[in-house]
């Protein structure tokens, strides 16, 4: 007796309009994506022009390339590495402090919740509605009182109060998807609240946290405000020191357009080590 398979059903055919209206959508995809790619392929042609070049209405793209921009950068009269460092540790120190204090409140406020938490969440999403230049000043005497102007590590505690609000609301997201069963088995087998966190909760949302991680470093890194008015010849960090090549007197465009493409490299280097777990940490909390 010969057995009979049933025959694959064939793929529906999509109409010529459907076709060309993916086109179209991948072509306006494209053009914006261009779009916003421009300002920074333009930034990066014109480090690599000359000042006369760079400084030519309307710019010539043609002109020769040189790296005399990126040579006065780093062997210029002051070197750019201490503020580079001070950048660096203000950013990784503020995010390594931000993680620590939320995920724990985080859990808190979804998989734990207290009390009125969602009170708790508009008192953390209520602080960054003040407007950065109407604390600028209270900030700066307390920095002043307590002996704390042009220190990194006020610097790195101010950071880490500016971006605790939006890394709690972050991974209060990320940990709401954490599968509840897991947990209870977890505390069936007698785990306690530290070994949860720190063998069930962290490595679930592992891309959510490097997602977290990774805005709070780009959120601290590219702060200059609160840097230029709170640091000084010590302390100086990277965007304050890009400022200075902007002179009233002479061509510093192609200076400027190097110093930050050098500044820049940092953050598109941890963007791109972690872009496996930013795409998983972007979607996880998006969808349930």
């Amino acid at each position: 007796m010969t057995s009979i398979t049933a025959a694959p059903p064939a793929r529906a055919r999509r109409s010529p309009r459907a076709r060309h209206g993916g086109s179209l959508l991948t072509l306006l995809a494209w053009a914006v994506g261009l779009l916003f790619f421009a300002p920074a392929a333009w930034m990066v042609l014109t480090s690599l022009h000359s000042e006369s070049a760079a400084a030519t209405n309307p710019p010539s793209l043609g002109a020769p390339l040189t790296l005399q921009g990126y040579q006065e950068f780093f062997d210029g009269g002051q070197s750019p590495w201490p503020p580079l460092i001070n950048s660096a540790m203000a950013s990784v120190f503020s995010t390594v402090l931000v993680l620590l204090l939320a995920i724990p409140a985080a859990y808190a406020l979804s998989i734990k919740p207290v009390r009125k938490a969602r009170d708790v969440l508009f008192f953390f999403l209520s602080t960054k509605m003040l407007p950065v230049v109407a604390g600028l000043l209270p900030i700066y005497l307390v920095a002043q009182r307590l002996g704390a102007l042009d220190n990194i590590n006020f610097l790195v505690l101010l950071y880490a109060s500016m971006n605790l609000p939006i890394a709690v609301w972050m991974m209060r997201s990320f940990l709401a998807e954490v599968p509840v069963e897991v947990l209870e088995a977890a505390a069936i087998d007698g785990a306690s609240l530290f070994t949860v966190m720190r063998r069930v909760i962290v490595p679930l949302t592992s891309p959510g946290i490097a997602a977290t991680a990774l805005i709070c470093f780009i959120f601290s890194w590219n702060e200059l405000l609160f840097a230029r008015v709170l640091t000084g010849v010590v302390a100086g960090t990277a965007p304050v020191f890009l400022t200075g090549f902007v002179t009233s007197q002479g061509l510093f465009l192609a200076k400027v357009c190097a110093a930050a493409v050098a500044i820049s490299l940092p953050v598109l280097a941890a963007g791109f080590a972690a872009q496996d777990k930013l795409v998983q940490g972007l979607s996880l909390g998006a969808v349930k």
